[in-house]
């Protein structure tokens, strides 16, 4: 903690940076079980009681799993029910859809105008752009474009797979992910996206604009989906 202690803020949320910095770098392995509250109190000098609040707030924010009588575990970032946390796109029966990528694109850009904004950035910085077409029931619903920052995903071009999901990409490259925005709307099908569905040019299309950030507010993916909402619609959950 020695680092910290001139910080103004909280202990509790300083053992929190620090416990998460252990997991982003991987010192602390998904699955695995960290040391227990009073070892840790001890490690960094804290009392048990300001330690349990940290460890609470980890908890809130879906970095471990506390399980009664057999200690505090790291959860893994990429498993089903952490992953599909950002989709909420829902079939007719109220199942998530996760939707199957059958074509993906990535090209490398300085960022736009609209990108600094959403992501945060400067002009002269720049950004990966993936574009994704989703398939549920082996018919296309969604197109995805998505744009992340070069300087968080070092190398992404390289290593880019058909594969892509922002949440095992974070976990990738070390980054916690935390809460995100999404703004729906509807637009009028371009004759793109239209022939890209199977729909007609100006059918009516679910637009899904989201950004996602990391456990420190920094913008990780600005994404827009166009989505055709035939028997499926978008569930909204609040706390």
């Amino acid at each position: 903690m020695r680092s910290h202690r001139l910080s103004r803020r909280p202990v509790y949320l300083q053992l929190r940076d620090a416990l998460a910095e252990r997991i982003a770098k991987g010192q602390s392995k998904p699955g695995i079980a960290i040391p227990n509250e009073s070892d840790l109190a001890r490690e960094f000098g804290v009392s048990s009681g300001t330690m349990r609040k940290a460890l609470d707030l980890l908890e809130s924010e879906r970095l471990v799993t506390r399980r009664q009588g057999r200690g505090t575990f790291v959860n893994d970032q990429t498993s089903k029910e952490l992953a599909l946390r950002f989709d909420n796109v829902r079939a007719a029966g109220g199942q998530r859809i996760v939707g199957k990528i059958s074509s993906a694109e990535m090209t490398e850009g300085a960022a736009s105008q609209t990108e600094c904004r959403h992501l945060q950035l400067q002009p002269r910085d720049h950004v990966y752009r993936i574009r994704h077409v989703l398939l549920h029931d082996d018919q296309p619903y969604m197109v995805k474009e998505a744009s992340v920052p070069a300087a968080l995903f070092p190398g992404l071009t390289e290593a880019q797979s058909a594969s892509y999901r922002i949440v095992a990409l974070a976990q990738q490259f070390g980054i916690l992910l935390g809460k995100a925005t999404e703004n729906v709307s509807i637009e009028m099908a371009s004759e793109a996206v239209a022939k890209t569905l199977g729909i007609a040019t100006a059918s009516a299309i679910l637009v899904l604009d989201r950004v996602i950030y990391a456990l420190d507010e920094r913008p990780v993916e600005w994404r827009i989906g166009r989505c055709h909402p035939a028997n499926r619609y978008y569930l909204a959950e609040t706390t």
